[in-house]
């Protein structure tokens, strides 16, 4: 089953572009299809690899950064962007 999300990731921190950049690297390392914006990340693949990626991220982000607020829309199927 395809999964498409929509991730948006809060730091509660002052400094919090780093924290931002390493969670969309991460998520791009995972091999899913990641497309960044202003407003949040688009993150697309098959179901278990995209859920054992958010699982990983958001564990690494609260043992590295401590507080965060994570919040996502899940969408079954391909939503991807098309040109």
């Amino acid at each position: 089953m395809y999964l498409s999300v929509k991730l948006s990731y809060y730091p509660l921190k002052d400094d919090y572009k780093q924290p931002v950049r390493e969670v969309v690297q991460r998520l791009e390392a995972s091999g899913l299809e990641v497309y960044p914006d202003r407003l949040g990340t688009q993150v697309f693949g098959e179901f278990d690899a995209v859920m054992d990626a958010l699982s990983a991220v958001m564990k690494w982000s609260f043992e590295t950064y401590g507080k965060a607020v994570f919040t996502a829309n899940f969408l079954e199927g391909d939503r991807r962007p098309r040109d």
